[in-house]
């Protein structure tokens, strides 16, 4: 393999599939990126086995080949060159050249025969939905998705089409929020997939929000092409809680607030909660709410708030972090907090909107 690229020609596709590429690997392959050249495109491909990143650019490619080297020192070898240079890679027995100018370097290779690849997914559907959309149901959801929870299922995001909507879910057991969109064209298929972790957040960084995309739902795999990167995601092979049994019902117990006022008053009274458990009180009552919080040194913070509520006097403790996350979430300036009594779920919503729900567990104080 012998190709020849400007510095900005190879550093983009590079910088697009480095965030799959893990620093420490059990398999010195999965710490190297694919690299095919064919017919004037270099392809580069990247995987830790459950996300799988593929970008193509268009250089000058004098001979064809295909060799795996290690993805971050040959980005930092681009990245370190003057703006300005032509990078001229050679591939020979097991080593690759790179030169540009005075500089060289060689670098190990393992064969492109070892690297793990993903090529047909089986897609059964496919959506097709402008990419802002997708970006909102992530950005409203994705804060909810469990971290390492034995629970396996809880750590993805479930996407799931019905009819005309598509619809993200997340909760990691404490929190649950769902935001869903209804979409032009025919009806879809009815289907449930977990996306992993991993897969949401990368997908997020790649999204510039501009264009309409496809995404292909697999048996056991989720393909969307963005941008001249093809991303491709294992799903979580698991059941997802029946969400909508966790979602409270209409309650009479309903506050109403502007949205920057409360999240204001929360962090603040936050300063001096619990580090470890976070835990802030609020005590309902007509035409008001009283936030307070104390931690072990025997500090606290109290604040008072004017809010529209007309219901049962009600005090009940949350994780404020959960609270402050959902408040983020919600678009309006205005925001409504439905709660039945001190030990139910808390429903937080824009009024405006029923596409996006948010539900916070009490904790106890």
């Amino acid at each position: 393999m012998k190709l020849r690229a400007a510095r900005d020609v190879l550093l983009q596709p590079l910088q697009a599939v480095i965030g799959v590429v893990e620093r420490r690997q059990t398999m010195p392959i999965l710490s190297n990126i694919l690299l095919v050249a064919r017919d004037s495109v270099l392809s580069i491909t990247a995987t830790d086995l459950e996300v799988e990143l593929v970008a193509q650019t268009e250089l000058d490619v004098e001979t064809g080949g295909e060799i795996t080297v290690s993805g971050r020192k040959l980005l930092d070898i681009c990245r370190a060159l003057p703006n300005d240079a032509v990078i001229e890679i050679n591939a020979s027995a097991d080593k690759l050249h790179v030169r540009s100018g005075p500089s060289k370097f060689t670098l190990a290779t393992l064969p492109a025969t070892e690297f793990p690849t993903i090529e047909d997914i089986k897609a059964g559907q496919t959506i097709q939905l402008p990419q802002a959309v997708l970006i909102r149901l992530i950005e409203k959801t994705h804060f909810s998705m469990a971290q390492q929870d034995v629970r396996y299922y809880l750590n993805g995001m479930l996407l799931e089409t019905s009819g005309k909507h598509v619809r993200t879910v997340a909760t990691d057991g404490h929190r649950l929020a769902l935001c869903q969109a209804e979409l032009d064209g025919e009806a879809m298929e009815e289907q449930q997939v977990i996306v992993p972790r991993k897969g949401v957040l990368e997908l997020q960084r790649l999204m510039s929000g501009e264009g309409m995309l496809n995404i292909e739902l697999g048996p056991n795999h989720l393909r969307i092409q963005l941008d001249g990167i093809r991303f491709t995601s294992k799903l979580i092979d698991g059941r997802f809680p029946e969400y909508e049994r966790v979602i409270p019902k209409d309650s009479t117990n309903e506050l109403r607030a502007d949205r920057e006022i409360l999240r204001a008053a929360l962090q603040r009274t936050a300063i001096l909660s619990n580090e470890k458990y976070r835990g802030i009180r609020l005590i309902i009552r007509d035409g008001g709410i009283v936030l307070q919080a104390h931690n072990p040194e025997q500090e606290e913070a109290e604040e008072e708030l004017e809010v529209s509520y007309s219901g049962d006097d009600i005090e009940i403790g949350f994780n404020v972090n959960y609270l402050l996350d959902a408040l983020g979430a919600v678009d309006g300036d205005t925001v409504t907090l439905s709660v039945q009594d001190s030990n139910s779920s808390c429903l937080i919503r824009d009024p405006a909107s029923d596409d996006c729900k948010f539900v916070v567990m009490p904790m106890r104080l």
